[in-house]
């Protein structure tokens, strides 16, 4: 099973629309995670229409309308994993303590909102996963997006990809 995982979006506000590589990914995808900061409902209907399933959840910049369409926090099972995807999760020093202890039936916790990729796993085995931005890259030289794939209740094949600096 293939995951394509993106994160803070903020459109139209950091870009048009989102980039044509990771549009690209998503037919490859069987399940398409965003952690929140859509900014517009526009992008959520887009991947709602081109998902074959799309976990998603609302941001401190989403308003009223993409919050009443999206929960804080979604939970998922897929291929023996239990899945959790949230948007922040507080700051970097002691992140996966702090979420072993909030998430501990999770396998993978999904989340954004730094902007700033972040794979690692907490003791006990939680799995930490921040795409950072396809559109807005802050602080970091790319933007970026992830993939990953689910087999045999194993997630594997986990790569960030950098996408080309807009001109």
């Amino acid at each position: 099973m293939r995951l394509l995982l993106m994160s803070d979006t903020h459109l139209p506000k950091r870009a048009k629309e989102l980039p044509a590589r990771l549009l690209a990914e998503l037919p490859r995808a069987d399940v398409v995670f965003h952690a929140g900061d859509w900014v517009d409902t526009a992008t959520l209907d887009l991947l709602e229409s081109r998902s074959r399933r799309l976990v998603g959840v609302h941001g401190n910049n989403d308003g009223p309308e993409l919050r009443a369409r999206l929960p804080e926090l979604a939970y998922t099972e897929l291929g023996g994993l239990r899945f959790g995807t949230i948007h922040e999760t507080g700051p970097a020093q002691g992140r996966e303590a702090r979420c072993a202890a909030r998430f501990p039936d999770l396998d993978v916790l999904v989340f954004g909102h730094s902007h700033i990729p972040w794979d690692t796993t907490a003791a006990g085995g939680l799995r930490l996963l921040n795409p950072g931005s396809p559109t807005d890259r802050r602080r970091q030289p790319y933007c970026t997006y992830m993939t990953a794939t689910v087999e045999d209740g194993t997630l594997t094949d986990v790569v960030l990809h950098r996408l080309p600096t807009r001109s």
